[in-house]
Formats: C-alpha cells, sequence, structure tokens
C-alpha cells in the first residue's frame, strides 16, 4: 500500500486528499460538490482513475463516546458504494473535530500571511489531511 485516497464527506461538499504510507503525509487535493445532496461519483472515478489509490480512508463522524450521530448512517452508506463501485478496501476513520482542527491552521497559515478568509472547501480538504493523519497514527 502506498497511495490512499481520502474523504471528508458531507451533505453538501466532500473535501479530498491525498495520502502516502510510506512517508505518512498527506496534501490536499479538491473538494467536490455534492449534486442534490448525493455523492459527486464522476469527480470520485476522476480521481480514483487518476491516483490509482490502494485504499480509501472515510471520516466517520460520531460523539465523543462513540455513538453514531444523524450523519453516521449516511457516511457509511458512502463507505459501501465506495466498496461497491470502486472495488477498494474503504477504512473508516474518527473524523471528531477535524474540521475545527482544520479551520485553526488555516487561520493560523493567514495570520502568517494572507488575509482572506478561510473558505469552507478549504476546511473540507484539511479536514480530509487531519482524517489521513489520525488514521495514519492508529495503523
Amino acid at each position: 500500500m502506498s497511495t490512499v485516497l481520502v474523504f471528508d464527506f458531507g451533505m453538501q461538499r466532500t473535501g479530498v486528499a491525498v495520502g502516502n504510507t510510506i512517508v505518512g503525509t498527506a496534501s490536499t487535493l479538491t473538494t467536490l460538490q455534492s449534486i442534490n445532496q448525493k455523492p459527486d461519483w464522476e469527480g470520485i472515478t476522476r480521481l480514483i482513475n487518476e491516483w490509482r489509490p490502494s485504499l480509501l480512508v472515510v471520516g466517520v463522524p460520531r460523539n465523543l463516546d462513540g455513538e453514531d450521530v444523524p450523519i453516521t448512517p449516511i457516511v457509511e452508506k458512502f463507505c459501501n458504494q465506495l466498496r461497491g463501485r470502486y472495488n477498494l478496501p474503504v477504512d473508516e476513520a474518527n473524523e471528531q473535530f477535524t474540521s475545527i482542527e482544520a479551520g485553526r491552521r488555516l487561520k493560523e497559515v493567514r495570520q502568517a500571511g494572507r488575509k482572506r478568509k478561510v473558505r469552507k472547501e478549504e476546511v473540507d480538504q484539511v479536514s480530509a489531511v487531519i482524517i489521513f493523519e489520525n488514521w495514519y497514527q492508529n495503523q
């Protein structure tokens, strides 16, 4: 295994990052816009064809006690659809606080230079990077 595509799935947008298990790092890729609250399957297919990952990782939201939140079953359905469509293994990773951490990281970068507002699409992509980091640390 080396290349991993990571998804921060949402009903409106899905942040995507690419991770490398050899060096243990990930980079932001893109944010896919949902189509009628459904994943952008064409966009996902393009990314899978381009990056040829050996594994897909999806951040799954849960409460601090591990219990599901209202969107958890929808994210799990997305995981099952990924498995069925692409015949690739899909790992589920904890995504608790990734959006908060992503916003914090982006604001730090802004303070060091650029002054423009942090966009939601950027937060989604950096959240996917953090999901990879959390997943990688638990391997």
